[in-house]
């Protein structure tokens, strides 16, 4: 009944608001803030409202052959008549590629399309409430589900019953597909490319090809994206990244300790799934087993042999490849954004896997705002999506996603267009739109990078291993300040935006970083005078001096509110070997100073430090939005290790020797954030 009367309500409201928002003679809708105004309104009638088609035929497992012969299996999912039959016309397709196989898919589908079920998991989502309770990361999580995030991650019924196909394939080597899972590299990339141009020539299709889905799917249609398909002509990736070495595999140096293996695990254990239907009807796939059977645990072996070999001569030559910025392998796992030319929508969060390079995809596509967007949350890896659907709170990312499509791949002028086209949740405030961000802003979206230098002079506000202050001017200390590895980062935000947002629920780890800072250098700023934003790329340099070859070394940039709550903004995670900054690919402000040092992270270029001496670090943290309220202070938190989020490869960590390490406070070689600012910070 409930479902019954909320798509009456759609009904009507779409019949209201769409044929005013309609294209034709009446001027096309203009988005206004971060609910869309009337336009987000119409996008959501649209959704959820009857549609075209009463039902969705599936056609389960399709065979898709690559040109090197390996079958990949897919599922089609077509807009049907009341007959279950489906219709004649062709459609637009969407296309997802994906690791975690169709079964996950089809569980998680199913739930969503029986109204009974699907009614009572959305009500439940919306009544879990920790608000207020040291679990409150409970209701993020929650709150996600009920967001659009599902129908992104599997299939939006919704979407196809409009008139869309959709393709759901396994990416080799895993679900049912034939081959070697070869973990978004060539083999991949191509096969992706052959999946878009094969699904472009079917009878259903009509060539035009979108592409959807989250996290590695996200990533996968950047890449294709990157490689200008001619059929692809529009993408949606959520929480995708470019990088994936600086994002998430090696950040730094540091081994992403806590998430791959969990990950690796999850996929190779559910690519020995089998196809039991086939088994019954006597059609098993044998060459299907034969290639699980060859490389039973892909990649495993590899992040094994990151803690198992004492010396980079004895490493798996694929870890080598990971860690050589100039190997092909390596290249596989960084895209270029420059060449993608068709219409984007990124959606990110500030502590995701890939928060570095979320808006630095948005940046680098050389396409006007408006065919690219970019809507950043508050949000964790599995949490995207978790403010929706009310005034003031930006679209569910299923209405966003059909909008986006219906504009271009139907050509229909809902506005979407005119939304954003940069959206973003400050951390600390609410919602905005803007019409850029960091390097793209302009006008009074743009902010001024400056300099906060570290000073020995107490804050007087942390309980810390030094409690030391920022200062507005340079200043003449000249402390030596040490810092050892240690664990309290176990209860950290990075543990939880390692863990991709599920340790987030603990409230007095996530949100709250003094348990973390027992064991760190802090340097706290006053109070600032009025509301201060802070908006963009962030950079940290560093006086370091090593009592070992090498150093690991984190840093944090937090808000501490007047009750001392230290809240992450971002961080940044540098090994002190890998310090060679890749110029090319690396940003500076006005006054010459980095905002954005990228780092080779390359054996290559491996400049093993001397004990005693005095070495520069420039270390990068992801770019972020947030708001400093009136009597808010500027936190940065230094740490000797970042475990579990991160950890270096055992060559690199047996060069640290676990020795405290130490930042020369001198004011010939000042260690200082360089962070970009904008409003009365009375500093």
């Amino acid at each position: 009944m409930k479902h019954a009367f909320r798509a009456t309500v759609a009904a009507l409201a779409a019949a209201v608001l769409v044929p005013f928002l309609s294209t034709g003679a009446t001027a096309a809708p203009v988005a206004t803030g971060p609910d869309g105004g009337a336009a987000g309104a119409a996008w959501a009638a649209t959704e959820d409202g009857v549609q075209q088609y009463p039902n969705v035929h599936i056609e389960w497992d399709v065979p898709i052959t690559m040109s090197d012969g390996t079958v990949l299996k897919g599922n089609v999912y077509r807009p049907a008549d009341a007959s279950g039959r489906p219709i004649d016309a062709p459609t637009p397709t969407i296309v997802n590629l994906t690791p975690y196989t169709k079964l996950v898919s089809n569980l998680a589908d199913h739930a969503q399309s029986i109204p009974a079920l699907s009614d009572a998991l959305l009500n439940l989502f919306r009544q879990i409430d920790f608000g207020g309770t040291p679990l409150s990361g409970v209701t993020d999580l929650t709150k996600a589900f009920g967001g659009g995030e599902l129908r992104n991650f599997t299939v939006d019924r919704q979407l196809i019953k409009s008139g869309y196909s959709q393709v759901v394939v396994d990416v080799r080597g895993t679900g049912f597909s034939q081959g070697e899972w070869d973990m978004l590299r060539a083999r991949e990339q191509q096969d992706t490319l052959e999946v878009i141009d094969w699904a472009s020539r079917q009878p259903w299709s009509d060539g035009k090809i979108g592409m959807n889905g989250i996290s590695y799917s996200g990533i996968n249609q950047v890449q294709a994206a990157s490689k200008q398909p001619p059929a692809l002509k529009a993408i949606f990736p959520v929480v995708p990244g470019s990088d994936l070495v600086n994002d998430v595999l090696a950040p730094g140096g540091g081994f992403g300790f806590n998430f791959i293996p969990l990950w690796l695990t999850a996929i190779n254990t559910l690519k020995w799934v089998p196809d039991v239907q086939s088994i019954v009807n006597g059609k098993f796939d044998w060459e299907w087993l034969g290639d699980r059977a060859a490389s039973p645990l892909t990649f495993m072996d590899v992040f094994l042999n990151a803690y198992t070999a004492t010396r980079f001569e004895d490493a798996d030559p694929r870890l080598l490849d990971l860690l050589s910025h100039s190997s092909p392998e390596r290249g596989d796992y960084v895209s270029d954004p420059t060449q993608i030319r068709v219409p984007t929508f990124v959606v990110g969060g500030w502590h995701d896997l890939f928060t570095y390079s979320e808006s630095k995809i948005y940046n680098q596509i050389p396409l006007p705002a408006g065919q690219k967007q970019l809507l950043m949350g508050n949000t964790y890896h599995v949490n995207s999506g978790n403010e929706y659907g009310k005034p003031g709170l930006p679209p569910r990312l299923d209405v966003l996603q059909r909008a986006w499509f219906d504009k271009w791949l139907k050509g229909i002028d809902n506005g979407v267009d005119s939304y954003g086209p940069v959206t973003l949740r400050q951390q600390g405030g609410g919602w905005v739109t803007q019409n850029g961000f960091g390097a793209s802003a302009v006008g009074e979206a743009a902010a001024q990078h400056r300099r906060m230098y570290l000073s020995a002079a107490p804050s007087g506000t942390a309980q810390s291993v030094y409690d030391g202050s920022l200062t507005a001017e340079a200043n003449a200390d000249t402390a030596r300040l040490t810092v050892a590895p240690g664990l309290t980062t176990l209860c950290s935000n990075d543990a939880a935006q390692g863990s991709a947002g599920v340790l987030s629920i603990i409230d007095g780890c996530a949100k709250d970083s003094r348990v973390a800072e027992l064991n760190a250098l802090t340097f706290t700023s006053a109070p600032v005078a009025e509301a201060t934003t802070i908006s963009g790329p962030i950079a940290m340099r560093l006086n370091t001096v090593q009592d070992a070859a090498d150093g690991y070394w984190t840093v944090t940039v937090n808000d501490v509110a007047p009750d001392g709550q230290s809240t992450v903004l971002t961080s940044g995670q540098l090994m002190a070997s890998l310090r060679e900054i890749d110029e090319a690919n690396s940003s500076r402000s006005a006054n010459g100073d980095y905002t954005d040092p990228r780092p080779y992270t390359s054996i290559e270029k491996r400049q093993p430090t001397v004990p005693g001496e005095a070495t520069t670090l420039d270390i990068t943290l992801s770019a972020t939005e947030a708001i400093l309220q009136p009597g808010h202070r500027l936190r940065v938190d230094v740490f000797a290790s970042n475990f579990p989020k991160g950890l270096p490869v055992l060559p690199m960590l047996l060069d640290t020797e676990l020795k405290p390490q130490h930042i020369q406070l001198d004011p010939a070689r000042p260690s200082f954030v360089n962070i970009p600012v904008r409003g009365n910070h009375g500093w």
